[in-house]
């Protein structure tokens, strides 16, 4: 409803794009039976065969509709997707079910099975460019057992600033609350999001910006405050997106220039002749987008930041974020994924972690036990620790459609958010008390105790073998044990909470130690105990992963090399 934003001449166009695109208070009736009356295709599918899925075309008539009669005005694309495309533009897998989806160990191979990729991705990737030149986003919520094509579609999410969801059905309840919280409003009965946003970034001559990563397209626009360095989308100084709500995050990123690293360089001379140290440095944001309402808004940020001669590293060190240069770290390292080998990345993970703490940590030459990490440091080399086992870099046991998934909401999330998927936290529930942060350790298991793990994508309630034990035979249900009844209930309600927070929306787990479910909590905890330890009383991860120890050991040995 409301008035037609496009202006005079876009209405007229719309004539022919009328049979299909009409206001909902046009067309809810209409609607509405249709969508009550939808049947599943009675054609018939052979037993060796796939159903035949056009996914490509389709998105590609629907990008034309909303090109031809909302250009440049608020609008989400939704692809609801049950499987693979099989035929046509787009396709990803032949129709028969012998031609196996591809899978990492394919990609790496580049064999028979991956032969629709990189004709499926230039596909999507062209969709993607004409929804986010018009200003549109491009939502894809993919619900089935096996593989529907993200890989090859992600560019539509990537590039549009689209929502991503990944469900085992469209019954599922990931899917269905996913879907609820898209079209969730506010207290006005607007939707809970904004439309067509830019991003512009304005500096101080001191700083250039390098690029931006996240869900963003280029805006291609020059500028005295472009780097000539270039970091994930750069060479420009403003980027677009289809769609962004509260949660949307874009990282940027800035360099000092030549100039000034030049003028700190020659001494206080230099500097009184260019800034001076601990002087102001600034950069402003220009956030431009279309509110739900249809207004138009222009948000602008100024921030203003002390710099410190790169000399002074106490200084330096007191202005470190560990979790914003974490979760920026992060970024980078997936966003290299798209042209790198992952084993590269690792190394490029230590190489970069070694450099930071040789240059802060306080040591004496060659002896690793002499290694001290300030506090402003403290946590960073276990975030890598965990950045290098994550789900982002490895991808041994997940299939090209998950690793997408993981690597998209990675790019879109807060500081915050993305700290857990990095490092998912653990809390303990036991009859000691109120509920308790614990390592993310091996150690942290015990049978009289229910762990509560959050990894953002996945929540798991994991019951020690004792508490298990005393459920299966009813203790709960029985009078005189309140207090059993009480923990069980509440690592529940907290998961209950996270679910009801987060889009997109978790996978819930409950499981027991010794389960095969378990395997969620395991695959998450440092495996300081381990089949080769011979340590007794303690649950046991059966891998070769070293350990956060063994890797602290690494690192201040080569820390303090001469």
């Amino acid at each position: 409803g409301g008035q037609d934003p496009r202006g005079t001449s876009a209405a007229d166009g719309r004539a022919g794009a009328s049979r299909f695109l009409l206001p909902i208070s046009e067309c809810e009736f209409a609607l509405s039976t249709i969508l009550s009356e939808l049947q599943k295709d009675p054609w018939p599918t052979e037993t060796t065969e796939r159903p035949l899925r056009c996914t490509g075309v389709a998105v590609s008539i629907a990008a034309a509709l909303l090109e031809a009669t909302y250009p440049n005005s608020g609008a989400r694309l939704m692809m609801f997707v049950g499987g693979p495309c099989t035929v046509g533009p787009g396709q990803v897998v032949g129709r028969e079910l012998a031609e196996a989806m591809r899978s990492h160990h394919d990609l790496e191979k580049e064999n028979s099975t991956t032969k629709h990729v990189k004709k499926a991705m230039k596909h999507y990737a062209a969709v993607a460019k004409r929804a986010a030149n018009a200003g549109h986003a491009v939502d894809v919520f993919a619900c089935a057992l096996d593989q529907c094509g993200l890989l090859e579609m992600r560019a539509l999410t990537a590039t549009t600033g689209g929502a991503l969801v990944m469900a085992e059905s469209f019954q599922n309840n990931v899917f269905k609350e996913s879907w609820r919280k898209v079209l969730s409003r506010d207290a006005d009965g607007n939707l809970s999001q904004a439309f067509g946003a830019s991003i512009e970034v304005l500096t101080s001559a001191e700083l250039k910006v390098c690029g931006a990563i996240g869900n963003v397209s280029s805006l291609n626009k020059k500028s005295t405050s472009v780097a000539e360095t270039e970091i994930g989308i750069g060479n420009t100084c403003a980027w677009t997106t289809g769609a962004i709500d509260s949660e949307t995050s874009v990282a940027l990123y800035f360099e000092v220039t030549n100039q000034q690293q030049a003028g700190a360089a020659a001494g206080g001379q230099g500097q009184s002749q260019m800034q001076p140290a601990g002087g102001q440095r600034y950069v402003q944001l220009l956030t431009a987008y279309q509110h739900a309402s249809g207004a138009f808004r222009l948000r602008v940020t100024t921030l203003a930041h002390q710099s410190s001669d790169s000399n002074a590293l106490s200084e330096v060190a007191r202005g470190f974020d560990q979790e914003a240069a974490a979760v920026l770290m992060a970024r980078i390292a997936v966003h290299k994924t798209l042209s790198e080998e992952p084993f590269d990345i690792l190394r490029w993970i230590d190489r970069m972690l070694i450099r930071l703490v040789s240059k802060f940590a306080d040591y004496r030459k060659d002896d690793p036990s002499s290694f001290r990490l300030s506090s402003h440091f403290s946590i960073y080399p276990q975030f890598m620790f965990h950045l290098r086992r994550s789900d982002f870099l490895q991808v041994f046991g997940n299939s090209p459609d998950e690793t997408t998934f993981f690597r998209w909401a990675l790019m879109r999330e807060t500081t915050t958010s993305s700290l857990i998927m990095i490092q998912p936290t653990l809390l303990a529930y036991s009859f000691n008390g109120p509920p308790v942060p614990v390592l993310l350790d091996v150690t942290s298991i015990a049978a009289d105790r229910i762990l509560l793990l959050d990894t953002f994508f996945h929540v798991v309630v994991f019951s020690g073998e004792t508490i298990a034990s005393w459920r299966k035979q009813g203790y709960h249900d029985q009078p005189g044990h309140e207090n059993f009844r009480e923990l069980l209930i509440a690592p529940k309600e907290d998961a209950a909470m996270i679910l009801k927070s987060r889009f997109p929306t978790p996978m819930y787990i409950e499981c027991d130690q010794n389960g095969s479910q378990g395997r969620f909590l395991l695959s998450k905890l440092n495996p300081s105990v381990t089949h080769t330890t011979n340590q007794q009383g303690s649950e046991v991860i059966f891998t070769d992963d070293v350990s956060l120890q063994v890797f602290m050991d690494h690192l201040k040995r080569l820390a303090v090399q001469s």
